[in-house]
Order: structure tokens, then sequence, then C-alpha cells
């Protein structure tokens, strides 16, 4: 009994902690000279005592110097013996003791030893991080406001500014204004201005066509005034001049025997002046251009410009419930993405992708499987992916991390590339154990987390954002370390009274037992 007393044993951590789902503890002992029995054999056997029972590590089994086996030895000289010990953490192991439980075995008798408490209390704030997996959803693509244009042109004689009354009641005029008394009607629709762009073709010299162009503008300018009855009406006008850019796509869009050859030209050359030379060489398809392709670009454009208000959220709600093929694929992303019905939710992403082939339906589909707590859904959703970019391949390893696939969840984010991947990969690190990695690529409440099990305070606080619950929580757990036991609890009141769950958690937490009152 004397020489028990001169037993040593000490646990680091003093205060056991949860790392890795593990609750990991090193021990020392340190006996005399003499304590250890040359014929004995003693098995040691670690438990962790908690509510819900009892959790047995492997025993040790140690031997005196005399004994025949293959068990750890210990010296009858005296020494230090360090074993390392760890248990799976269960639901209630944060109110727990560990003790170490012996018998000695001599001869043909057995000798059990008071047990020993080594530690008592169990950190478990590394349980805290949220580790449901960051991810984002695919636009929806659904324009609230439609940008729309109504446009007609009026056409010049070579080397002319003078509108033609012909034109004025030709086709493009007239549909002109009819599109535009359609907007002007309709409730939906704001004309929002009016342009008109002038022209003149690329012959003649650049100069000389500048001033043409002007005299268009101005001319076609008076025309507008005429077609709207309004007298200096507030209308965008520009003068362009020799027509290039039309130029080149109407060649494009021509049969001209030596088409090919002008577009090289175009694309070799960027002077005007070059240009025009160079396809005058051309005499025998620069005289087809003037009957072919120059007519055409002596113009005028008006152009209306329109917004038109789309269907709102409850517009598409009233046609999606008896002609829901009337919608398209934005309009049914939108109507998915608005209801709060999962059911609902799944048909409508269900009948996009159907329809349209949208791989941002099947995408969508998988995270609202995610949002759900659907894991079995989920999984097989991932499988319906038919393009893996790099939000796809952060989505699939969210699904591998909720499964506790770690390995293969690590690989997806890594192959992902995401912010929300990088994110990711920090909860990994934190499952793991490895709070260092996880503060460098995490952000928010993970990256506090992170750093307060670093013991990095101060940073950790300033890492925090949020005011929900869990955020005061942690602030808590963060004032309760660095002793300013006030702040704690105010927190800690805060977080408790919006959240039971968290109330019930403070209960057993070890984290306040310095504060508690």
């Amino acid at each position: 009994m004397k020489m028990a007393q001169k037993v040593n044993i000490s646990c680091n951590p003093e205060l056991l902690e949860v790392r890795a789902g593990q609750i990991p503890a090193t021990l020392t002992v340190t006996y005399p000279k003499g304590y250890f029995n040359k014929s004995a054999v003693m098995t040691v056997t670690p438990v962790l005592v908690y509510a819900g029972g009892e959790e047995k590590a492997a025993p040790i089994i140690y031997q005196g110097e005399k004994v025949k086996d293959n068990y750890k030895v210990a010296a009858w000289a005296g020494g230090t013996i360090v074993e390392k010990v760890s248990f799976p953490y269960k639901e209630g192991m944060e109110k727990c003791y560990l003790e170490l439980r012996s018998v000695i075995h001599h001869g043909k008798k057995d000798f059990d030893i008071p047990a020993v408490k080594v530690a008592e209390g169990c950190i478990t704030t590394s349980l805290l991080a949220r580790t449901e997996g960051e991810y984002k959803y695919k636009e929806d693509g659904y324009q609230d406001i439609l940008h729309k244009s109504a446009e007609g042109q009026i056409l010049y004689d070579v080397n002319s500014a003078t509108v033609k009354k012909s034109e004025l009641g030709g086709e493009s005029v007239t549909d002109f204004q009819a599109a535009l008394a359609r907007y002007q009607n309709d409730e939906r629709a704001t004309v929002k201005g009016t342009q008109i762009v002038a022209y003149a073709s690329p012959e003649g010299g650049a100069e000389y066509n500048a001033q043409l162009s002007d005299k268009r503008a101005e001319s076609a300018g008076k025309a507008w005034e005429t077609l709207s009855g309004e007298k200096g009406a507030d209308v965008d006008m520009r003068s362009i001049g020799q027509d290039w850019e039309g130029f080149q796509a109407a060649v494009a869009a021509s049969d001209l025997e030596d088409r090919d050859l002008i577009l090289r030209v175009l694309a070799m050359y960027s002077d005007p002046a070059v240009r025009e030379s160079e396809i005058r060489n051309m005499s025998q398809v620069f005289t087809e251009m003037k009957t072919k392709v120059f007519p055409a670009l002596r113009r005028a454009r008006f152009i209306a410009d329109i917004e038109y208000r789309n269907y709102s959220d409850e517009e598409l709600a009233d046609i999606a419930k008896n002609k829901l093929y009337l919608l398209d694929e934005s309009a049914l992303l939108r109507l998915a993405a608005r209801t709060d019905d999962p059911s609902r939710k799944s048909l409508l992403y269900r009948i996009a992708a159907e329809s349209f082939d949208s791989e941002a339906a099947r995408y969508n589909n998988l995270l609202s499987s995610l949002d759900n707590g659907d894991l079995p859904m989920a999984t097989e959703k991932a499988k319906e992916l038919k393009v893996s970019d790099g939000d796809a391949l952060n989505a699939k390893g969210v699904v591998e991390l909720r499964k506790g696939n770690f390995e293969e969840a690590t690989l997806l984010f890594k192959k992902s590339g995401t912010p929300e991947a990088q994110q990711n990969l920090g909860v990994i690190d934190l499952l793991n154990g490895d709070y260092k990695a996880a503060a460098e690529k995490s952000e928010g409440f993970n990256k506090a987390l992170a750093l307060l099990l670093c013991g990095e305070y101060d940073k950790a606080d300033e890492a925090l954002s949020g005011k929900d619950p869990q955020s005061n929580y942690l602030r808590a757990v963060i004032a309760a370390r660095q002793g300013r036991s006030a702040v704690a609890r105010k927190y800690l009141n805060a977080a408790c009274e919006a959240d039971p769950a968290l109330k019930k958690r403070a209960e057993t937490d070890v984290e306040f037992a310095a504060i508690a009152n």
C-alpha cells in the first residue's frame, strides 16, 4: 500500500477532448523501484464512464521480469510507462470520467486494485462544426425585365440624303410603326427611347461619306417627327459614316464570286481608303456590288428600345396550375426555386430536365435533396448529372461528405476547385482534427471554430460575424476560455434563449464550468 502511494499517474490532456470523432488520451505512469513484482502480471483496462454506460479500451498487460510471456515488461527497478488510448465519441460522453481498472495476477491468485480516476469531463466544442457542406444553386436565368427592340429603316439613293415618300410608306417602316403601337398599348411594355442611326455605303471616300451620313441622320430625324407626330422628339441621333461592319456582313451573306477575297482584304487592312482602293481594283466584282451590296447600306435605322415586364412569381404559379407546358426552362427553374414544397420543387426540376435537357435543373434538384436532408435521393440525383463542372463536382463531394466518405469527398473537392469546395476541404480538416489547415481554408463560423481550437482566441472572435445562436454560443466559449466571465454569460444566455438545443448542451458543457453561477 505504501508503494502504491508512490505511483504517479497523469493524463494528457487533463480535461479530455473530442478530436476527429475520438477521445484520445496519453497516460503516463511513474512507479518506484520494487513496485512491480518480478513474477507478477498486471492487466490494466482504461474505461471511459459516462451517462450512457461505459466504453472500455483494449486491456494493457504488463509482466514482471521473470515471467515468460510476451507482454510488456515492467522493470523491477522502477520507471515510467507511457500509453496512448482512444475512445470513439458517443453522445453523452461530454459528462464522463476516465479511470484505470487493474488486476494483478500472481501465481494462481488474482488481486483487484481499486480503480483510479485519471481524468474527468470532456470538451466537445469541435462537434459544433458545421459539416453539412457548402454549395450554391445555379442561376435560373429568368429575367424579370426583358429587353426588346422594334426596328425599321429607310433607304436612300446613291449620294442622296433625301427621304423618299415610298420609303416612309414602305413595309419596313409600317411594320415598325405597328410593332411600336403594340408595345405602347401593352401594359407590360415601356418604350425607353428611340435611336436613329444613319450610314453611308463604303464608296466615294471616308470624308465625303461622313458628311453624307450626317445629312441622312438629319433628314431621318425630320422623317421621324412626321411619323411620330412629335416635333422636337427626344431621339438619340447617331451618324456612323461608312458602314464597313454592315458591308462585311452583307458580303459574307452574299453569293459574290470573289466573296472570300473581299473578306480577306477587309481582314488585312483597317484603313478605309486602302480598303476601298483594293476593292475598286476588283473592277468586275465592284460593279456587281453596286447592285447587290451597296444599296442596302445607304440607310437610316429607326430603333425603339423597349423594357418588357416578365411574369411575376404569382403569375408564373397561376400559369403553372393549368398550363405548365407554356413555361420555358428559365420560368420552370424560377418557379422551382421559389416554391417551399419539396415534392413540387423536385417535380418542376424534373420536368425542366426532361423537357429542355436542363443540366441546371438536374443540378438544382440534387441541391434541393441536400437541403431536405434526403441523402439517398441526393445520391441518386448525383448520378443523373451529365456535366462535371466545378459546381457539380463540389455537390457530389458534399454527398460523399455527408455519407462519411471523406477520402472520396476530398478528391472531388480538390478537383472542383470552387470557393465552396475549398471551404468543404476545411470541413474535412476540422473533422480530421487538423485545425490549423481548417482555419486556413474555412470562412465564417468554421474558421472561427478552427482558430478557437488552435488556441487563437482573439482571431477566432474576429472571424465571427453571424448573429445567430450558434455564433453567440461560440462567442461564449471564446470568452470563457479567456476568463471573461461576464461576456461569456451574456452570449451564452442569448444563445440558450434562442435555441433550446444549445440550452440543453450548455448544461453539460465543461467549457462553462468556470463561469457557473
